[in-house]
């Protein structure tokens, strides 16, 4: 019998970064979704419940801020663990992230390392 895989959701609008981040997930095993902006990424949140999410701050139509502040003030969201990727190293974004209950924070570029350590606080594979 196969064991479930853990899903992590990935929202962030460079295609570049999606498909490195969904490819090293994949690699270790977990199932992963892709969202381009934050209106996709509130609607996979709700419908998918994955165990983990990792989501950019700078995106069109609802930025990361935007997107965090409504999975953590809905019943349906609010317990999924929410990882802040971005480029921005300005300590007011970490403590934005802070603030609106982001699990953890990871500064692009970042390597595969890092981003399965990160992941690994957050998820326990069965």
């Amino acid at each position: 019998m196969e064991k479930e895989r853990k899903k992590i959701l990935v929202v962030d609008d460079e295609p570049t970064v999606l498909e490195a981040v969904k490819a090293a997930l994949e690699t270790a095993h977990y199932e992963v979704a892709v969202a381009f902006n934050g209106r996709d990424g509130l609607q996979m949140a709700i419908g998918q419940q994955p165990d983990l999410i990792l989501l950019d701050v700078m995106m069109p139509k609802m930025d990361g801020f935007q997107l965090l502040s409504c999975l953590k003030n809905d019943e349906r969201t609010k317990r999924i663990p929410v990882v802040m990727l971005t480029a921005k190293g300005e300590s007011e974004s970490i403590y934005l992230s802070q603030q609106l209950r982001a699990a953890d924070f990871l500064m692009k570029p970042f390597a595969v390392g890092e981003l399965l350590d990160v992941v690994c606080r957050y998820i326990v594979k069965k």
